[in-house]
Parts: structure tokens; C-alpha cells; sequence
């Protein structure tokens, strides 16, 4: 995560404003492990001159002494929130009863041995399992209320491999979603009992018999993304259950990479992205399995 600072001062006192949520003390340990660079270079005084302009990176480390290494990839901590990186195949919230394995569970467990059961975490929104990238939790009831609260608000991106090529290189899908009695998700003309979904896509990249969309949704129903490129003639690849070419079984490839939302303590906008999956555009001549 990357910083534009816009003002002189000490760098203690300038992640504290950017991350009002962040003790000066919590600050002040990220500084003493190395997890804070200024231009390429780790910082460890809280007093280290910042000047405008500078770049502020926050670099998650493992490895020291009796460090409890994270099950996936935590993007970014703080008092209130946390924020994983999921790997596609794994379940944001598991069924009550299930016992199965889910991002929820394994980070839960993580947090709870990490502070000897004095932290807990609450799920703010999920991914469907096929599909990987940023997931959002908050560390108290309180704040995971505010962000549902204010969840209009957020931004959130993806990057869609599809089949076939979109007519416009960028547009907007708007709908209404109902469940059928088969679970899938469809489109219908009638707006009674079903929930209005918004989807707005542009091209990035258009390959041979397959385009790189980017996808930004309004709101956040269940296979909402899946179903309104389906629907469009461009199902996105491995999504056999919405109409992907079922000839060779891939991976679906539909990664959550930029998240943006209002800090709920802080009061501040806060922005963050993530690269493409490795492998992500190549699609070989073998089935796939989820790692």
C-alpha cells in the first residue's frame, strides 16, 4: 500500500492522520520492524523528516521471532479493519454447521492465536468462491456497522477475462436479479421480488477470442458480475455455470483488485489495489484445478 504525502512533517505524525484509526504506538512498531518505506528505503525513527510529495509504502512482513505467519495475504491492518487477499477456491464465510474451510475461519483462528483470543472478526462483504482478491473485515461490531452503513460509497473493481468480444469497448448492464429454483442468478423483467444490479464495464485489451475487461459494480448482488457478462455474450472464462465453454475446465478468471471506501474511524478515502493473479491470462489446453 502506497502513500502520497501532501505536506512537510515527521512521519509518525503523518500516518497517524492518514490512518486516524492507527495508534502512534501501533505506528511506531510497524517503524521498528521495517514495514515502512520512503523512496525505496526503510524507515524505522518516528521522527524521519517526510517531505510533500514523498511516497509512503506500508510493507507487510513475516518472519521475525515468534511471528505468527498470516494463512493468505493481509493487504492491510489497523486497529478497525483488516483486509485479506483470497485465493480463488476458497469460501469467504462458510454455512453455519459446515465445519468446511473459509477465508472466515482460517483468518479468525489467525487472529484469535496472534492475540491470545482478544481480537475478533467480523465479515463486512464476501467474494463468491471462484473468485479471488480484496475481502474487507472490521474488528468490532461497531465499526463493521458503519461500513455497511456507508457501503454505497465503496468502490470496487475487478478484472474480468471473458469469451467472445464486447460490441462497445466500455458500457453499462443494468437489471434486475432474481434466484431461480435452481440457485443460479438471472435477469428479469419484473422488479417484484427481485434486486436491482449495476455493472459497468470497459475494455482493456482485446486478444484472439477472448477480451481483459474492467469491471466496476454499483451494487453487490450474488453473481451479479457473472451473470450480466453471461448475459451479454461474453461469459467469463471457467464459468461453466453461466455459459462458458465447457470443453476444457478452467479456473473462472474474475479477480477483485482495487478496493475504495471511506474509513469509518479516520473519516478518510482510502484506496487500494492489488496486481493480477499469476497465470491469470494464460489459458492452456489442460484442465485446472484451484491451489
Amino acid at each position: 500500500m502506497k502513500i502520497t504525502v501532501h505536506k512537510d512533517g515527521p512521519i509518525v505524525d503523518l500516518l497517524a492522520e492518514a490512518f486516524g484509526s492507527a495508534s502512534k504506538t501501533h505506528i511506531r512498531k510497524m517503524l521498528k520492524y521495517r514495514m515502512v518505506q520512503v523512496r525505496g528505503q526503510p524507515v524505522t525513527r518516528a521522527d524521519y523528516a517526510v517531505n510533500a510529495g514523498d511516497v509512503i509504502e506500508y510493507v507487510k512482513k513475516t518472519g521475525r521471532k515468534n511471528e505468527i505467519a498470516p494463512p493468505v495475504p493481509i493487504i492491510f491492518e489497523d486497529d478497525d479493519l483488516l483486509i485479506a487477499d483470497k485465493p480463488a477456491g476458497l469460501l469467504t464465510f462458510g454455512e453455519r454447521g459446515t465445519g468446511g474451510t473459509s477465508l472466515y475461519r482460517v483468518l479468525k483462528d489467525f487472529v484469535n492465536q496472534r492475540s491470545g483470543g482478544r481480537q475478533r472478526l467480523h465479515v463486512v462483504h464476501r467474494l463468491d468462491r471462484e473468485v479471488s482478491g480484496f475481502v474487507l473485515f472490521a474488528k468490532n461490531g461497531k465499526v463493521q456497522q458503519q461500513i455497511k452503513k456507508n457501503w454505497k460509497g465503496t468502490k470496487k473493481r475487478y478484472y474480468a477475462l471473458v469469451e467472445g468480444r464486447p460490441e462497445k469497448d466500455h458500457g453499462t448492464i443494468q437489471s434486475w436479479l432474481r434466484e431461480g429454483v435452481d440457485r443460479k442468478m438471472a435477469s428479469s423483467d419484473k422488479p417484484a421480488g427481485a434486486k436491482l444490479a449495476v455493472t459497468h464495464y470497459r475494455v482493456v485489451k482485446r486478444l484472439n477470442g477472448h477480451t481483459l475487461l474492467e469491471i466496476e459494480t454499483e451494487t453487490g448482488r450474488k453473481n451479479q458480475v457473472r451473470v450480466h457478462l453471461a448475459e451479454m455474450g461474453c461469459p467469463l472464462v471457467g464459468d461453466r455455470r453461466y455459459g462458458s465453454d465447457a470443453k476444457v475446465i478452467r479456473r473462472i478468471r474474475l479477480h477483485a483488485f482495487y478496493l475504495g471506501f471511506t474509513h469509518p474511524v479516520a473519516g478518510r478515502f482510502v484506496e487500494f489495489e492489488s496486481p493480477m493473479p499469476q497465470g491469470f491470462m494464460v489459458l492452456g489446453n489442460k484442465n485446472e484445478k484451484y491451489k
